[in-house]
């Protein structure tokens, strides 16, 4: 029986030690984030991972158990396991895949890998190569051979093929049989005590990174996979419902509903630009960057500018729905994965349908990536123009046309429009692996240089477009809204996932409509691209009632916040004072005001409302 006890130790040891070396590597990967970080603390990750990755060694353990407890109740001399090496080897194959897919996926999202980005690789393929085009592939496939083998070398040191047992009565089999599933079962749920395993339990630094390299990526990848299946419970519980409820109906509550009219008119024809990363750090209005975004910076002089905008989320996917429904980001969820809940929300294409619009989209790439199409279709767009309705000649970038080529044809299709029109252009050329067609302006020695150049290129087709646009009839009652989809950790490459400024991105409205004395202003609130469309129907007098989650920018009375969330996380900005919060390890990760508690208290609560009234209401759709 002892021998049988060594056997599995040694098993669980083996696969304490791949895990080990994957999370060595993972702090290797990323050692530039914690030069500031102590050794000790860095150890320390190791130790706090224990629990969770004791867990999924249990999980592995837990075929190899029932098959020897099987045997054991029936075998008097020697348990043999040869199978257990095509066993193991499958998993390490599987597991160190997961490994080099987590590196990329973190180093681009600040997340691990989730049910999420598992979805999205299995259900668009392509894209997700398109992705994950700009990940350093020697740098990949090295690390995989390293984890593999080093994984195949301990199985083979550690792992053995025979257990020997000795003759003992069948009471004391059933005993010890009893005794080795239910330690393997305390394993896998964290112990006996009132609260099972969970991601907080790998959490204990200040550092995200140090907490995400505690935390076993399988384990989390299942726990993950299981969560997004329940859509019918609420996971961001802070407080009583109607309290939740009551506090952010409060934030759009205003002493009187009006506008300031900047359009000269209240049914021109609008081109909404939703552009791929275009963050607010690539421009110089805004971020101070010279050069890569000379045209949007001209146009920000000469339209009018709103300057202290942020992103619902940080995917396209979260981006678009912000923007055209004014649905806020739901944490680690996100509404494009139901259609049935999607088709339920309003969008600013409905509204100006109703209104005597004919509605247009234009996107160079797949429409059913993300269930855009979805979305799209259901909202009153009646024509759609995706990658499928270009020649192939055209599909020249790997996520499809080239943004040139997209804005050109909106100009062509527009020449039959019925006005007023409404027309949404997603822009893709600035997303990985930025590719442009020719050379890349600020060269291509790394991402930062290719992200710089692609943003360029994107900025020099706006210039393009409306060079060309004001040669058509329709040009001097037309409305261009210029919007980013999220922002993005380039070009300045130092803000984390959890800073505001990460978020934040330009809201321009620009053309002839508006009115000479809002040219080249700025409109200065705190406000989310989930404003806009209160803010353009607003502005076109029609009701806006139906968006809830959206207020109207030029209304002097409301009150100037903004949310946005990630995965697992959320930020909530008043003013000038923003907390970011981590769900996982409950705590604060981002406070620019830290000293003055009585504001972070109450900027945290009404985020945490926020975040629950949000998914409530999401649950109920």
């Amino acid at each position: 029986m002892f021998k049988s006890l060594i056997f599995f130790i040694r098993y669980f040891l083996f696969w304490l030690l791949y895990f080990a070396v994957d999370r060595f590597i993972f702090l290797l990967i990323f050692k530039q984030k914690l030069s500031d970080i102590g050794f000790s603390e860095k150890i320390a990750t190791f130790y706090h991972a224990l629990r969770l990755d004791a867990s999924m060694a249990a999980y592995i353990n837990a075929i190899p158990l029932l098959f020897f407890t099987f045997q054991f109740l029936i075998t008097k001399q020697e348990i043999n396991f040869k199978w257990l090496k095509i066993y193991n080897r499958v998993l390490l194959v599987l597991f160190s895949l997961i490994a080099v897919i987590n590196f990329n996926i973190y180093r681009e999202w600040g997340s691990k890998i989730n049910a999420r980005a598992l979805g999205f690789a299995i259900s668009t393929p392509n894209e997700a190569l398109a992705s994950s085009a700009s990940s350093p592939i020697l740098l990949t496939v090295f690390i995989f051979i390293i984890l593999l083998l080093t994984g195949w070398y301990l199985e083979n040191y550690w792992v053995k093929r025979k257990v020997f047992i000795t003759k003992v009565t069948l009471p004391i089999k059933l005993l010890a049989s009893v005794l080795l599933l239910g330690i393997n079962f305390l394993l896998i749920r964290g112990g006996w005590g009132t609260a099972p395993n969970s991601q907080s339990m790998a959490y204990f630094s200040e550092n995200q990174v140090l907490n995400h390299a505690s935390l076993n990526t399988e384990w989390n990848l299942v726990s993950s996979i299981l969560a997004s299946k329940k859509v019918d419970s609420n996971p961001y519980i802070y407080m009583d419902k109607e309290k939740a409820a009551t506090q952010t109906k409060a934030l759009y509550q205003t002493s009187s509903d009006t506008t300031i009219k900047v359009l000269k008119t209240d049914k021109p024809n609008i081109v909404l630009f939703i552009l791929e990363s275009f963050t607010a750090n690539l421009t110089y209005t805004l971020g101070q960057e010279k050069n890569i975004t000379p045209n949007f910076d001209s146009l920000a002089h000469k339209g009018l500018l709103f300057s202290q905008i942020y992103a619902t989320g940080n995917r396209t996917d979260k981006g678009v729905i912000g923007t055209l429904a004014g649905y806020p980001t739901l944490g680690s969820g996100s509404i494009v994965k139901w259609p049935e809940k999607m088709q339920k929300i309003p969008a600013i294409s409905q509204s100006l349908h109703q209104n005597g619009y004919v509605n247009s989209f234009f996107y160079g790439g797949e429409s059913e990536f993300d269930n855009y199409k979805a979305f799209i279709l259901s909202h009153d767009y009646q024509l759609l123009v995706d990658k499928n309705s270009f020649d192939k000649k055209d599909m020249n970038s790997k996520w499809g046309a080239y943004d040139a080529i997209v804005f050109n044809r909106q100009i062509q299709e527009a020449k039959n429009f019925k006005q007023p029109f409404f027309s949404t252009i997603l822009s893709l050329t600035n997303h990985e692996p930025f590719e442009v067609p020719g050379e890349h302006k600020f060269g291509s020695q790394d991402n930062v240089a290719k992200f710089k150049s692609t943003a360029y290129y994107t900025d020099s087709c706006i210039a393009s477009y409306l060079n060309e646009a004001k040669k058509q009839p329709w040009y001097r009652n037309t409305l261009f809204i210029f919007i980013a989809d999220h922002g993005h950790i380039l070009p300045k490459n130092k803000y984390d996932i959890f800073d505001p400024q990460r978020y934040h991105i330009p809201m321009l409205f620009y053309g002839e409509v508006i009115k000479d004395e809002f040219k080249g202003k700025q409109i200065n609130y705190t406000g989310s691209q989930q404003d806009l469309a209160a803010t353009l129907l607003a502005q076109l007098n029609l009701k806006r009632d139906q968006f809830k989650w959206s207020k109207n920018l030029l209304n002097p009375n409301i009150k100037h916040f903004a949310y946005f969330s990630w995965d697992n996380g959320f930020g909530f900005i008043e003013n000038d004072h923003c907390v970011t919060f981590d769900n996982v390890g409950k705590s604060i990760l981002y406070n620019n005001h830290p000293n003055d508690r009585n504001s972070t208290n109450q900027i945290l609560t009404k985020g945490k409302a926020y975040l629950q009234s949000a998914y409530q209401n999401f649950i109920k759709l």
